[in-house]
Formats: structure tokens, sequence, C-alpha cells
């Protein structure tokens, strides 16, 4: 008779069924395979099967890799599943913001924030985005030599802190984007590492450097925040309607709430941005046959005129180029839940307690759901004549109650920096394999140099 318990012996309808994963070490788990490459890791547990079991640490932990059950676990957060607890370098960025908060107060914050992120209010930012490429595309000029991954945080920067905080000073924006860079970091060095299985209270010099960030965050949207109590009554940015927002009961977010998702926000609309005009210019530089095809839709839409909200629409090959770039390099490359009591995932049990994890980069490039999955082909986007893609086979924001709220600004914004910019010039990426570096969002591992070719 087998000595196997639990879960693991059940083969429902589906067919689904919880299997092994590779040998842990006693008390690290898998640890150590997955703090050497959390990406290559992934991969490996998919090859086991659609559930795998594993450790993080001492922690029990499932992955899951069909579509089914990546939408069974997004779409059960907040009911069967809970949001985990993260990292400490991660809350002391994020404080107790939308993605870090449970339950009641995560229904509240909801509520108050979604109103500024809303297809009207995104619509308005538009304008502001589609400037602010297009001074960019003022500055460069044919031949020159320039760092991508340096010139799109500079411009998403600028376009978060014009479209959040409704200011345009270089300090600003310089200030938050040199200490979210250190916080990007270190969350990043924290979570593949030994960091992540040492208690809040142990001291770290990444903690002190995360806690110095954190204080520069504070400090300049402090300073704002106070600038909007005594400025205006009606303004058009994001902090604004922060301010001017309230809940059921009247009740207004508090300056620690304030805080927490204005930085919320500007990790949303500036480094998921910025990561993913990075990416698209190093596969577009790539291949040649995307590159024309996309200019052909910018020449014909657009013709010798600046992009608008309204073009976004009209703009379907250039969203499949984005949406393409999200499926091979996801920003956000990682999703986790925790069970609670009666959790299930494709007609199985899930023990409580046990963190299920599912990753957009393995599932994304799963031949099973993306033929030719390493090709750069936007035309799988094609409504008419694409793939058909399964639900949740695609999830770089997210899905169910929980997806990011910023999804629209985000397409927006990648859409209409993408033809501003690519309308006017190419960018010759040198050449060589760049490699994504796991950390808050999926990064470059190296610096993205490129010369600018006027069309």
């Amino acid at each position: 008779m087998s000595t196997q318990t639990g879960p693991a012996l059940d083969t429902p309808p589906s067919g689904h069924t919880l299997v092994p994963g590779p040998k842990g070490l006693p008390l690290l788990g898998n640890l150590p395979q997955f703090g050497r490459n959390p990406l290559t890791f992934f991969e490996l547990l998919r090859g086991h099967g659609d559930m795998v079991r594993w450790r993080f640490g001492r922690n029990r932990c499932v992955f899951i890799s069909d579509p089914e059950c990546i939408g069974e676990l997004l779409t059960e957060t907040e009911g069967t599943f809970d949001q985990p607890r993260l990292g400490v370098a991660f809350r002391t960025v994020l404080g107790n913001g939308l993605i870090v908060a449970r339950g009641r107060d995560w229904r509240r914050k909801r509520s108050l924030v979604q109103p500024s992120v809303r297809p009207k209010q995104v619509k308005s930012y538009a304008a502001t985005m589609a400037s602010s490429a297009v001074e960019l595309a003022d500055a460069w000029a044919d031949g020159e030599r320039v760092d991508i991954k340096r010139e799109m945080a500079a411009l998403t920067q600028k376009i978060a802190v014009r479209t959040i905080f409704g200011v345009d000073t270089p300090a600003d924006s310089e200030a938050m984007g040199r200490a979210m860079d250190v916080a990007q970091l270190e969350i990043g060095k924290e979570f593949a590492g030994i960091g992540a299985l040492l208690p809040d209270w142990v001291p770290t010099p990444g903690r002190a450097r995360i806690k110095k960030a954190a204080a520069v965050i504070d400090s300049e949207v402090g300073r704002v925040v106070a600038r909007h109590r005594d400025g205006e009554s009606e303004r058009p940015d994001l902090l604004s309607r922060l301010l001017t927002a309230v809940d059921e009961s009247g009740e207004r977010l508090s300056d620690k709430e304030i805080r927490d998702e204005t930085v919320t926000l500007y990790i949303g609309g500036h480094e998921t941005t910025s990561s993913t005009l990075v990416w698209a210019w190093y596969l577009l530089s790539r291949n040649p046959r995307v590159r024309a095809a996309l200019t052909e839709e910018l020449d014909g839409v657009l013709g010798d005129r600046e992009p608008g909200f309204e073009d976004y629409g009209q703009l379907t090959y250039t969203q499949a180029v984005v949406k393409e770039t999200l499926r091979l390099y996801p920003t956000i490359w990682l999703i986790t839940g925790v069970a609670k009591e009666g959790a299930r995932l494709g007609g199985l049990p899930i023990e409580e307690g046990t963190r299920v994890w599912s990753s957009q980069w393995s599932t994304h490039r799963d031949e099973r759901w993306f033929p030719e999955p390493e090709e750069f082909r936007p035309e799988r986007w094609d409504p008419t004549g694409g793939d058909e893609i399964a639900e949740y086979a695609w999830f770089p924001f997210g899905g169910g109650p929980r997806v990011c709220l910023g999804t629209r600004f985000a397409m927006v914004e990648s859409v209409l920096v993408l033809a501003v910019l690519a309308r006017r010039f190419e960018l010759d990426v040198e050449p060589g394999v760049i490699e994504p570096v796991p950390s808050l969002t999926l990064q470059p591992d190296r610096d993205v140099l490129a010369t600018v070719r006027a069309r």
C-alpha cells in the first residue's frame, strides 16, 4: 500500500495531479535553486507538471502552470486564497497599499483608488503621455547613441510625475527615481536570497539601504502632498483625486494611506511601463519584419501628426507589439496566494497555509498555449486572424478581483509612447543578448545601448 497521503493521491475528472518537484535541502528546501535564477527554476517546475509541490525554506508550496488553475487562483484571491505577507523590503517601500492590503482594508482602498484610473480619467492623461514623448523625440538626433534603459526610465518618470503629482520639476522625478532604483534592486535581492527567510527584526545592509530609500520617497511624496493641500482645490492629477476621495462612511484616506497609494501608483505608472518599452525596442531592433509592419501602421493611421487618445483603438498592430512584448518579457513575472480552509485548484484540495505560485514568464513561454513561444510574433494577437489564446494563458496584469488597476493606463501609455517615437525613429540596439533580471519588475541585466536612426 502506498505511504503517500493527502491530495497528491487524487486525480479529479479534469486530469490534474499534484506531483512532487525537485528535491530540496533540509531547512532551505528549493530556495538555493530558486535564488540562483527564479525564471529558470519556474521553467524547471513546469517541466514536472501543471501542479508541482516544492518548498521555499520550510514553507509548503505548489507551482501551477495550467491556465485553468491560474484563473482559479486569480479569481479566488480574497476568497479561498489570501494575499501572502510580502517581504520586509517590499512592505517598507509600498507600506500597506493596494498590492499589500488584504480583506476589508483592501476593498475599501480599491474603492477609493479605482475612480482615479477609470477609462475616462486615463483619457485625460493621454495628452500628457504623448506630449512627454514628443519632447523626448524632439531631443533625439539622427545617429545619436543613447541608453534606452535610461531614456525610457526618464520619460516614464516624467509622465508619472506629471499625471500623478501634477508637478514638473526635475528634483521631484530625479530624487524619486534614484530612490526607486535602490528599492527595486534591494527588493529583488531579498526576495531571491536568504533574506526572504529572515525575521523582520534582523538588520542587514540591504534593509538599511531600503530604509534610506524609503525615507527619500516619504519626504518627496510628503512635500508634494503638502503642496496639493495648500494649493488649488481642483486639479486634474491622480494625487488630487486621491486627496478628495471618500469611502462609504464619508472618510478620506489618511496621510499614510495617501503616501502608500501614491507610491503604488508611481511604481505601476513608471517602473512597469519603462521596462515594457525597453524590451519592446530590444525586440523590434532584432525583428526587422515586425519593425516594418509597425511603421507601416503608424504611417497609415497617423501620417505626419502625433498620436492622441482617439488613435489608440486604431493602432491595433502597435497594441499587438506591446502585448507580445509583455508575453515574452512580462514586467510582473510572478503571482502568489496562500490557501485558506477549503481551497481547491483543478478539482484538488489544497492544504490550508500552502503558498501557491505561478509565473507569467513560464506560462507565457509554454508551447501548448503559444506556438513557437520564443518567437516575437505580434500577429498572434490579430483580433481576426490571430491565435486562439486560452484565458489566463496571458496574464501580465494579473486577473480576478486583484487585477492591476493601472492596466488601461499602462497599455495606453506604452502604445502612445511607442507610436510617437517609432513614427520618427528606428533604434538599432547594439548586438548581444540581453538577459532579464527578476527584481520588483523584469529588468535588463545591463545598459541597453542603441543608435537613433531618423526615418
